[in-house]
């Protein structure tokens, strides 16, 4: 127990700041300024984010104040700014609303639900040590996932943004074109409000990035709304946010809601935690530290948790935030702590100033923050690199869109279709008939045009596992090799591209080379890795195949098979020529 209590970034903070004499040590100085700075950001963020996932704007609030601090307790990673982020908030909205009428108290509750299913999730993950299944979501699946839900968020802001209230359907495309359909409705001082929130918002991007733009949009746009009356204009408004604590107590637990939720709960605490990461490895470069997966995942498990408990919405690591973190100096996570005070002065002191903040300028908010997030180029280039992972990432974003507002199906869509991908890439690894090159290697002899080695000799190079998926791909590939030449009487793989070899590869062989022995042929091997070679002694394959067929490289090959007669000249791998005559058919 004392040495768990020791490994919490809590106590390394502690350790950190008193073991000087100095009051107020430099890295206390510059979290304290680091927590103020994100806090300024932090608050309107927070408020934008729920109106997001679609919950009162208090939510928010809530969610940016204990789940941060637990966070920054059990988290690795001491930049990391745990709170609302718009991905997952987009996400908790998506997998409600077909389970519960927007703005409806069963709406609040299954949100509620769904941040504790979410964060126990993590936590199993990051106790099991599973942070592994995160490779199951690719970089083209998440980019793909990323821009189809990043203009989903953006559209999804559009009707408050110009003021139009338009009923909810099953589809978000309808729900856009109703919006376009009722243009004329719209209210012109929203769009105002709207369109100027996001000029400040650029301006001071631009010209002021020191500053902060976010806060000073909101502070400022509030107080127009107040002296101008834009609620009694019929401008929509953050309205009465409670003050004080939020009231601490178990979502409420129902069997049917749990199974309902599952599956989404799954999603977020996968997506959120890919968040979470992608925040964490770039703090790590940049800073050094070290940063553990596992250990992140309990922490960020834990602060979903603790915002369920708080009565609110799922929470995750926030990119921009913890990059202000960083740009901001800070050196532990007790900044994290700092921005978790500042919230809590807001709800317990100054809830009223937000009464009048225009929703048309959190949706500015959110949209900006989200442009962010568009990245087409990095589909292109998953395309430039592989046809497979350009469909993949095409497919995945296009489901995505197509599913919304149920967007978590867009993203299971794109890991099924990645797993089937490259289950099919396994079940066909690369095989490459081989001759001589110039430089003195055996190079695919297809792609470069070169001639056959010996009409007595065959080569082939196997790259990837050999394993119960693809035995018959290369079992075909040697027949296919015996059939094309009948004068072959010594085939040669080239084994180095072979890391893995399994119970059915190993029956394979068996058959392939009692087969081919019966037909005259004898089969070798080059170049066995390790664990291969050990998996061959074992099962007494080496006995079949004989010692004098296993070789440790080329070369050793070609000078046996020569002394041994069954080729009439000699092939030197390390120059450009043949050390004897050219290398005709006998």
């Amino acid at each position: 127990m004392d040495t768990w209590v020791r490994q919490l970034p809590v106590t390394r903070i502690f350790a950190d700041y008193f073991k000087t004499f100095s009051f107020l040590p430099g890295s206390l100085k510059q979290d304290l300024l680091a927590g103020v700075t994100v806090s300024l950001v932090a608050i309107p963020q927070s408020l934008a984010y729920a109106q997001l996932a679609g919950v009162p704007a208090y939510y928010g609030l809530y969610a940016a104040l204990i789940p941060t601090i637990v966070g920054a307790l059990f988290g690795s990673s001491r930049q990391l700014s745990t709170g609302p982020v718009a991905m997952t908030s987009l996400l908790t909205a998506a997998s409600v609303a077909p389970f519960a009428a927007a703005g409806s108290e069963m709406f609040f509750s299954y949100v509620i639900l769904l941040a504790m299913l979410s964060g126990i999730f993590q936590v199993l993950f990051g106790a099991l040590r599973m942070g592994v299944l995160l490779n199951f979501l690719s970089h083209p699946v998440l980019m793909g996932f990323i821009n189809a839900a990043a203009i989903i968020i953006g559209l999804s802001q559009i009707p408050t943004l110009l003021g139009i209230s338009v009923k909810q359907s099953e589809h978000f495309l309808v729900d856009i074109w109703q919006v376009f359909s009722h243009i004329d409705t719209m209210h012109e001082v929203s769009v105002a409000f709207g369109v100027t929130a996001i000029v400040m918002l650029l301006l001071l991007k631009k010209f002021a990035p020191k500053i902060p733009g976010v806060l000073v949009t909101v502070v400022t746009l509030t107080l127009v709304s107040y002296f101008i009356g834009y609620a009694s204009m019929g401008g929509k408004v953050v309205g009465l946010v409670p003050s004080g604590l939020p009231s601490i107590g178990l979502p409420l637990l129902d069997w049917h809601a749990t199974t309902l939720l599952l599956p989404a709960a799954f999603i977020i605490a996968l997506i959120s935690f890919m968040e979470a990461m992608s925040s964490s490895k770039v703090i790590a470069i940049k800073t050094r530290q070290p940063w553990d997966g596992n250990k992140e995942l309990i922490g960020q498990g834990l602060a979903k948790i603790a915002s369920s408990l708080c009565h609110s919405m799922p929470v995750s690591g926030s990119f921009s935030r913890s990059a202000l973190n960083l740009a901001t100096n800070s050196q532990t996570s007790f900044s994290s702590v700092v921005s978790a005070i500042f919230v809590l002065l807001t709800l317990l002191f100054f809830t009223t100033l937000l009464y009048h903040l225009p929703k048309p300028v959190l949706a500015a908010v959110i949209i900006m923050a989200v442009i962010g997030l568009i990245n087409f180029r990095a589909i292109t280039k998953a395309w430039k690199a592989s046809k497979d992972d350009g469909i993949t990432s095409v497919i995945t974003f296009v489901t995505t869109l197509a599913f919304a507002p149920n967007i978590q199906n867009g993203i299971i869509t794109g890991i099924i279709l990645s797993l089937v991908l490259l289950l099919y890439r396994m079940m066909q690894p690369r095989v490459a008939g081989l001759g001589m090159h110039s430089d003195g290697t055996l190079r695919d002899a297809a792609r470069h045009r070169l001639p056959p080695l010996h009409s007595k000799l065959g080569a082939l190079r196997f790259d990837g596992a050999l394993r119960f998926m693809n035995v018959s791909y290369f079992e075909d590939a040697l027949l296919t090799l015996e059939r094309k030449d009948p004068n072959v009487s010594y085939i040669l793989i080239k084994s180095d591209g072979i890391n893995y070899l399994d119970a059915s590869g190993v029956e394979m062989l068996f058959s392939l080379v009692t087969r081919f022995k019966s037909n005259g042929i004898t089969l070798g091997f080059s170049g066995l890795k390790k664990q291969v070679r050990e998996v061959i002694d074992k099962t007494r394959l080496t006995e079949t195949i004989g010692q004098e067929n296993i070789f440790a490289t080329d070369q050793i090959a070609f000078d046996s098979l020569f002394d041994r007669g069954i080729i009439d000249a000699r092939i030197n791998t390390n120059t450009s020529k043949q050390v004897t005559d050219e290398l005709v058919p006998a």
